[in-house]
């Protein structure tokens, strides 16, 4: 078997380490009349502070022609894009594996809706791995991947919300006040792929308070994968880390810059955390 991970770009994983095959497949970001691809040459700082000054933007999923190139030279793939509840990737990589494997008899594609982005797409690629690297069929990595899956969550912070309002998603009046104030909105990806606010909070460190919370409220015990991705936050990453860490000591805590397409929705000083809670089935 030849296998390979196909993600697209929300995943942040532009290079994934060990002997699997894997291929990111970017989305695009445009501001005003400049266009980003959202690979390892995009330089977020950039996007960030274009977007922050512009008077309109969008995104655009890859099409089912990109995704089907990602899918030459392998016969056993995976893929794994952002929630069909935030974008069509989901929907055009279900379309271009059905066409792929109706032209290539013999191919196995399974494409992963990961209900979520980022650091929990981050966490669902590296499981993938680790089962195609115990040698195993494509059939049981599907079956494993469909009841770990529900075992995955994604919480995130937001200092901004002005981009979120210049796209309707809020009203300008309320990112405003949210500005003003100084409140940060926290949420989770839920079980059906939407995002949801779950508290607000006031400063950072009652914001990483928060998120430390809701993530042992979710059933992370400090031995699963765990991401912490961030929008040009360096700092604020660190600190949640040492504060896992001090919960849960020995747990292992990663942290990563988030690709444009994340940079592009949580906006500067954005956190993400993905992770496996404690109750993840075992198999034989």
């Amino acid at each position: 078997m030849k296998y390979r991970i196909v993600s697209d770009s929300a995943s942040n994983v532009m290079d994934l380490p060990g002997e699997i095959e894997h291929i990111s497949v970017p989305l695009k970001i445009l501001i005003d009349d400049e266009e980003f691809t959202d690979n390892r040459d995009l330089d977020c700082a950039v996007m960030v502070g274009k977007m922050e000054k512009s008077a309109a933007n969008s995104s655009s999923c890859p099409n089912v022609y990109e995704w089907k190139d990602a899918f030459k030279g392998a016969d056993t793939i995976f893929c794994v894009t952002i929630t069909s509840g935030l974008s069509g990737s989901y929907n055009s990589a279900v379309q271009a594996a059905e066409e792929y494997m109706e032209e290539n008899p013999g191919v196995n594609i399974y494409v992963v809706d990961s209900l979520s982005t980022g650091a929990e797409e981050h966490v669902i690629v590296e499981e993938i791995r680790e089962l195609m690297e115990k040698g195993l069929s494509f059939e049981v990595i599907r079956e494993r991947m469909v009841a770990w899956n529900k075992h995955t969550h994604l919480l995130f912070s937001l200092e901004s919300l002005h981009n979120l309002a210049k796209n309707g998603r809020v009203s300008p009046a309320v990112a405003k006040i949210a500005d003003l104030l100084g409140i940060r909105f926290i949420g989770l990806a839920s079980d059906e792929g939407k995002l949801q606010q779950v508290h607000i909070a006031r400063g950072e460190r009652r914001t990483l308070n928060a998120l430390l919370a809701e993530t042992e409220r979710l059933g992370y015990n400090g031995k699963g994968r765990m991401w912490i991705s961030h929008c040009l936050n360096l700092g604020a990453a660190e600190k949640l880390r040492e504060m896992f860490l001090e919960k849960w000591p020995g747990c292992t805590v990663n942290i990563e810059a988030m690709s444009g397409l994340n940079s592009y929705y949580a906006e500067r000083g954005g956190l993400m955390v993905g992770f496996e809670d404690g109750t993840i089935p075992v198999f034989d």
